[in-house]
């Protein structure tokens, strides 16, 4: 007969086999695509905050509306990319640990991390309010919506604290496996997004500022619920604002994977705000146009974007377990599976550009621009896992500034290299559409290049691999 504490061991069990994957175990593929999908899901959900804003308000206040909230995305990325970075930094280190079985650095990188969360969130909080209308003013944001494009980007940032606080926890979670529980939280996010978009937009005629609203609830909603998990959670990933402190040598660490990261996603948007700079010329028109189809190919993107994260935290494991050769499965796997999904994504949204269209403007200006953007760089955007998937390989060995460096100079030098040589003498939106996969094919072969030799390296460095060992306590 079971007594009580047998019953609760059972339900523990349960729920962490219902929720964690062992990565250092069994078959690859269908572990990656269990945690790459739903992660790929999560991120499209996240993206879904600002498309619906950018939908809403293009179908029922304005074009220019719609350019000043679709136009504000370079902005914002640039503005959080480091931080989300340092949680990239934070999800490697726990995953090693993990391999490693050290559940005590593992609950020293979670409150860490917590620590991190706060201060990252408020910080950004605060740079957004009070620099939205001169970063706008700098990238020269259009006159007729200069003025709208602010009021969404200040409230928008009021939700930076539960924004930064979901992408920490998200990190641990995935770091033992966990991507279900936050599609989850960010389906409910989502759906409650679009239910207040139609309430404050519509009903209430509240226009940007009621998307941007919308947008900072739905992200502390979102935030509640993976605070209730990780806080419902066992050892050694329980996360509680009971236990604060940052211990330095986690940190360090932590920052020597994550800075590098989150400096290359901040380079790809300050290139990107030149480029949206650049778009900027051809009038509110083109920026509608242009937001419109960026939201597609950031779907397509994500599709790849979950597969990076699998290979991240698969590879960090396996690094440190010394399972040398499922490092290396894992990169192919993720780089085939990535590479297909997104080029599916990019066939069908290619090949019905208009009905996807048609969901953001009826405007033929506005659609001309967006069709032209979606032919010549979401149709060519597989060509990215090239260097996505090899630089997220050698970030889960440890080497993290190696892909930032080649990423900043094949992909970000280079388009500001363009803007100011080819464009003046080409000045059409077409020429400006074409850097980015030809920037993408440059960093491509470089990064490939790159993998090779630091792959050679980092096994080089440490012992011939374990037998297999049994999975770490917080998987079992």
């Amino acid at each position: 007969m079971f007594h009580l504490h047998d019953i609760i061991h059972h339900q523990h069990a349960a729920k962490h086999a219902a929720n964690h994957i062992d990565m250092l175990h069994g078959s690859l593929l269908p572990k990656i695509l269990l945690f790459a999908l739903p992660l790929s899901l999560s991120s499209m959900l996240q993206q879904a905050f600002n498309s619906v804003d950018v939908a809403v308000v293009g179908k029922f206040v304005s074009s220019q509306a719609m350019a000043a909230v679709g136009g504000n995305g370079p902005i914002i990325n640039l503005l959080i990319n480091l931080f989300v970075g340092i949680s990239v930094g934070a999800n490697v280190v726990i995953a090693r640990y993990i391999g490693q079985k050290a559940d005590e650095k593992v609950k020293e990188t979670v409150k860490t991390s917590q620590v991190l969360s706060i201060i990252s969130g408020f910080l950004l909080m605060f740079i957004g309010m009070f620099a939205a209308r001169p970063m706008l003013e700098a990238i020269g944001t259009p006159s007729d919506i200069l003025t709208l494009a602010t009021s969404y980007l200040r409230v928008y940032f009021l939700g930076m604290p539960a924004f930064m606080f979901f992408n920490f926890g998200a990190a641990i979670l995935r770091s033992v496996g966990d991507t279900k529980r936050p599609l989850i939280s960010l389906l409910f996010g989502s759906i409650l997004n679009a239910i207040l978009n139609c309430i404050f937009v519509v009903a209430f005629d509240w226009g940007v500022y009621g998307v941007a609203i919308a947008t900072v609830i739905s992200n502390y909603i979102c935030a509640a619920m993976v605070a209730y998990w990780l806080a419902t959670e066992d050892e050694p990933i329980r996360w509680t604002f009971r236990q604060l402190g940052i211990e330095r040598g986690v940190l360090a660490q932590t920052l020597q994977i994550g800075i590098p990261a989150g400096l290359q996603g901040m380079v790809f948007s300050f290139s990107n705000i030149f480029i949206q700079a650049a778009i900027n010329t051809h009038g509110s028109a083109a920026v509608a146009g242009s937001a419109a189809a960026v939201v597609y190919e950031c779907l397509a993107w994500l599709a790849v974007s979950g597969f990076t994260q699998a290979a991240v935290t698969f590879t960090s494991q396996n690094y440190g377990a010394h399972h040398y050769d499922r490092c290396k499965k894992i990169l192919v796997l993720c780089s085939s599976s990535s590479f297909a999904l997104c080029a599916v994504f990019a066939g069908v949204f290619v090949g019905a550009q208009g009905f996807f269209i048609e969901l953001f403007t009826d405007d033929p200006s506005v659609t001309h621009y967006a069709s032209t953007r979606l032919i010549w760089v979401l149709l060519l955007e597989p060509i990215a896992v090239s260097y996505e998937l090899p630089g997220a390989s050698m970030r889960g060995l440890g080497y993290s500034m190696t892909p930032t460096i080649i990423t900043v100079l094949g992909t970000c030098a280079f388009r500001l290299l363009w803007i100011y040589t080819v464009c003046p003498i080409y000045p059409s939106y077409e020429a400006l559409m074409v850097v980015y996969p030809i920037s993408w094919v440059i960093t491509g072969v470089a990064t490939i290049i790159a993998y090779r030799i630091v792959s050679k390296k980092a096994y080089r460095m440490l012992p011939a691999p374990a037998e297999a060992a049994p999975p770490c306590k917080c998987l079992a």
